[in-house]
């Protein structure tokens, strides 16, 4: 179906009222404000996938597709196989390694492509995912992972947008490593990563990524102080050489949960000072939640960045699901709406002003950090969008509604519709 009409929408994104929209060769050709309700050849809940002509939305949402900023594809679902009795990150960081040799390249693939098609039929149509390149068993089995990705990306092309993180290991750092992380490149990855606050020595890690990040003309996308630790101060440095190599823009950090474990009074300056590099952060409310504050006697720790101070500082933040169902994250299912919900949660977010906020850290400000061009409902724009059955932003927080019907490129991809057989 090349052409799309649809009428009685909510936008929450653009504006309040109702829209009429028009889509036609997969992108958006009008979107335009309405005066009243319009009629329309067929109902939301009528859509089919082959449904041609007009449809009415009758009141419910539609934003651009989700993005998701933070995942890790090649991990999910591996939670049965590797289990985590502590439900420590050490522990499962361990665990994963040592289980990692008997993973066939079929079976990465298959888990990538499975996870990823999950996400879409919750809405996500833009998916970053890291790569862990599992060097200490050889550049044979640390490119199992490339090769098993590459092909799912391939599987899934015209179905959702991946790119991919390579995350460096944060020891055994060979200059054959080195030479194996630059072939590695070349097969297509998106951006650069690591965990350098693991390591033995993070400031020369990080000038090393920075290094080969520039080469390749890559952005960077690490792991930052992830740890209860309030000495941990690694994101400061990451923001010194940001503004030093002139990566503005270009710069990302996942967790940042120490700042979560120091006074307001001393995170406020590294907060300015991540503002002032330009740097982007995402947080991972669920697997942080579930890791964090395990060895605290009281007060516990909550896990998460500081969400509220960053955003007013004036730092773009996004929301991923880190981890699903594998031995870091044993729950979760990839719906961002249950990632802005948890982080409303742990953030204490909730106003109207805040519930924008939220919707943005899913859909926008994702977008933004993985440099998406044209994302959004304006005309010119990729018709590349989910529809949500709710009137509010509160509502689909509070309802977290399982009806969505996903579009992208010129036609439907999933439905799910759930329907009361009968009340009391």
């Amino acid at each position: 179906m090349s052409g799309l009409q649809l009428v009685n929408v909510r936008l929450p994104l653009t504006g309040s009222g109702l829209f009429e929209l028009e889509a036609a060769d997969g992108r958006w050709q009008s979107v335009r404000k309405q005066d009243g309700t319009r009629t329309a050849d067929s109902k939301l809940t009528e859509v089919g996938i082959d449904t041609e002509g007009s449809i009415d939305l009758q009141g419910n949402i539609l934003l651009p597709g989700f993005v998701e900023p933070h995942v890790h594809l090649d991990k999910a679902g591996t939670v049965k196989t590797v289990p985590n009795v502590s439900g420590t990150l050490f522990e499962a960081i361990q665990k994963y390694e040592a289980a990692f040799p008997d993973f066939t390249e079929k079976e990465i693939e298959e888990r990538i492509t499975d996870t990823a098609l999950k996400l879409v039929s919750k809405g996500v149509l833009y998916i970053r995912s890291h790569l862990n390149f599992q060097y200490s068993h050889g550049k044979e089995a640390a490119m199992r992972v490339i090769r098993a990705a590459m092909a799912a990306r391939e599987a899934l092309s015209g179905i959702v947008d991946i790119q991919y993180v390579l995350l460096l290991p944060h020891k055994g750092h060979t200059e054959d490593m080195w030479a194996a992380v630059e072939e590695t490149i070349q097969y297509g990855m998106d951006a650069l990563g690591g965990a350098p606050h693991l390591a033995a020595d993070p400031e020369k890690f990080i000038d090393r990524i920075f290094s080969i990040a520039k080469k390749y003309s890559l952005p960077i996308d690490l792991h930052i102080d992830e740890s209860d630790n309030p000495e941990m101060r690694t994101i400061e440095y990451a923001a010194d050489q940001t503004i030093k190599h002139h990566y503005q823009g270009k710069v990302t950090a996942g967790h940042v949960c120490t700042l979560a474990s120091v006074s307001g009074k001393t995170a406020d300056p590294i907060i300015q000072k991540i503002a002032a590099s330009g740097l982007s952060i995402i947080t991972l409310p669920a697997t942080n939640l579930y890791l964090q504050g395990r060895h605290d006697d009281g007060p516990f720790r909550r896990g998460l960045t500081r969400v509220r101070d960053l955003q007013e500082a004036g730092v773009l933040v996004a929301a991923g699901s880190d981890n699903i169902q594998d031995p870091f994250h044993p729950f979760g299912n990839g719906d961002p709406l249950l990632t802005a919900l948890l982080t409303a949660y742990g953030a204490h977010l909730g106003s109207e002003a805040e519930l924008d906020f939220l919707l943005r850290l899913i859909t926008v400000n994702g977008a933004n950090i993985l440099r998406l061009p044209d994302y959004g409902t304006v005309p010119g724009a990729p018709a590349r969008f989910v529809i949500l059955e709710g009137a509010s932003l509160g509502e689909l927080l509070a309802e977290q509604p399982a009806n969505r019907y996903v579009y992208a490129d010129g036609r439907w991809l999933t439905q799910t519709r759930v329907e009361v057989v009968s009340t009391l």
